[in-house]
């Protein structure tokens, strides 16, 4: 969907070890000169003069189609100023706890000044954060899930926020006089300003990156795109992860995978792993799965310049749709294919009706060593089981 540019992720090594989540990857061999990507151009080419709309609609074969903080001590600093009340996020009592229900992965691209299919109006973004805290959710990320650390008090539901294609509308910086901030009106700052009155939401959202996408849509934003400077980057990435969230990959330049041979599909994967962390987790771009779908999630690319290979291997394929995915207690729980829900208009609202009007919602029980099942459960079950 995008053109590349020509990028190089030297900086990346060591700006990513030693993060919360860091941990070494197989065989990561990106430094320069050897990882400096050589230009592409997509079917679909996005205006680089700014940033445009990040992904296009569903299309034939996608899953859309056939499924129903405080700043790191040494860097940035969040420009957000606080709200002036707190909000009561209570959870309704009366929430029975189901921990074998369906837990809703929200899927986001813009955050800026109109809604649209593919964009949320920032105060839209915030009433959906007001919308969730009040109903009794509270962020998780993707590895949360998959490890089963979804110890949240009881009447909450844990919920999965999933940003794709690393735009500068969700993570921005201002040069405040030489002092790096991150803008307010971007959604991260949207979201820190939230966190402030609301301590218990916690920097807890997968971002699915793209290192070599044109339009500013490269590692949040180059090249002067909306004020954004190249060398701002990897400080970017690093702030996420060095703060809790979850990196995913989003292939190199957002290309439709379902086009191209498995070689290319390779590279385009393991040439957007981020070294030093571990990613477990990648988005298909328009929800197109390559003609092996195996590749998705499993691979390997040698560079040709040193014979090095950089190999990926992760639990974890994002869908563009889909619904809420399955507890990972239910023996279905399939994150291969995990499925979003794409948020529009009331979206998120009108799943929350659904999954708790027929009670199938995930809801915590409070207790870590047992998994609380619905009442209509056989009888074994309603005493709990060993997680």
């Amino acid at each position: 969907m995008y053109r590349s540019v020509l990028v190089s992720i030297i900086v990346l090594a060591s700006a990513c070890k030693g993060g919360a989540n860091a941990a070494s990857a197989a065989n990561s061999n990106n430094t320069a000169p050897d990882t400096t990507v050589a230009a592409h151009t997509s079917d679909t080419e996005a205006t680089v003069a700014g940033p445009t709309s990040t992904t296009e609609s569903p299309v034939p074969g996608s899953a859309a189609n056939s499924a129903g903080g405080a700043s790191a001590p040494a860097g940035p600093t969040n420009g957000a100023a606080a709200s002036n009340s707190t909000i009561s996020g209570a959870p309704n009592p009366n929430r029975v706890p189901n921990e074998m229900g369906r837990i809703m992965v929200l899927e986001y691209h813009l955050i800026t000044d109109h809604n649209s299919a593919y964009a949320r109006e920032r105060g839209q973004f915030r009433k959906d954060l007001e919308l969730l805290y009040n109903r009794g959710y509270r962020p998780v990320n993707m590895s949360d899930v998959l490890d089963k650390k979804l110890n949240q008090p009881r009447g909450l539901s844990p919920v999965v926020f999933v940003f794709d294609d690393a735009s500068p509308e969700q993570f921005r910086y201002i040069d405040n006089n030489g002092k790096l901030e991150i803008d307010p009106t971007s959604g991260l700052g949207i979201w820190l300003d939230f966190k402030k009155t609301h301590p218990d939401w916690g920097n807890k959202a997968v971002y699915c990156l793209l290192s070599g996408a044109s339009a500013g849509h490269n590692f949040f934003g180059d090249r002067g795109v909306q004020g954004q400077k190249s060398n701002w980057r990897f400080q970017k990435v690093k702030w996420l992860a060095d703060n809790g969230f979850e990196l995913c990959d989003h292939t190199l330049w957002h290309a439709q995978l379902s086009k191209y041979p498995d070689a290319f599909v390779q590279e385009q994967i393991a040439r957007n792993a981020v070294p030093g962390y571990k990613i477990r987790s990648m988005a298909l771009p328009q929800g197109l799965w390559p003609k092996n779908r195996a590749l998705a999630s499993k691979g390997s690319w040698t560079n040709p310049k040193t014979g090095k290979t950089v190999s990926y291997d992760w639990p974890v394929v994002f869908e563009v749709a889909g619904g809420p995915m399955r507890s990972p207690y239910d023996p279905a729980f399939s994150p291969g294919s995990t499925p979003r829900i794409q948020v529009i208009g009331n979206a998120i609202e009108a799943m929350i009706n659904k999954l708790e009007g027929n009670g199938n919602a995930y809801i915590s029980d409070g207790n870590p060593s047992v998994v609380a099942r619905p009442a209509a459960a056989p009888t074994a079950a309603t005493t709990g089981a060993k997680r």
